[in-house]
């Protein structure tokens, strides 16, 4: 069972999500590559919650090819090129996470390899089989 740690002496997370997890010995680990806002037939939404929601479903799949589920996610990655971007994006994985919320962290970039990603999001999950 994983454990969550979020210490008082520590500011409250401003979102949904931990400050900290400890993952049980013998946990199988699964890590993603960063995933795109893109359709299998290389159509793009125009919007940040369109593309996020696209990542996550891709993260999904990879998810369940591994034989787990987004209560296996441990850490979040999200990197977004507009700061006003953030609570579309926000408002997705917190769609898609589960409990014990993973730890997450929220990156301002300058861009990606093509102009019209807005979104790249990537994981960490930890199962014990």
């Amino acid at each position: 069972m994983k454990r969550s740690f979020n210490p008082t002496s520590v500011r409250k997370p401003f979102g949904q999500y931990n400050h900290g997890l400890l993952v049980p010995p013998g946990a199988s680990l699964l890590v993603t590559s960063g995933q795109l806002g893109i359709r299998p037939d290389d159509s793009i939404p125009p919007d940040v919650t369109g593309q996020a929601e696209l990542c996550f479903e891709a993260i999904r799949a990879i998810l369940e090819e591994a034989g787990m589920t987004f209560a296996d996610v441990i850490r979040i990655s999200g990197f977004v090129t507009r700061r006003e971007d953030f609570p579309a994006y926000m408002a997705v994985r917190d769609r898609y996470t589960l409990e014990p919320k993973p730890v997450s962290t929220l990156i301002v970039v300058g861009g990606f390899t093509r102009p019209e990603f807005l979104v790249e999001v990537e994981v960490t999950a930890a199962k014990v089989m």
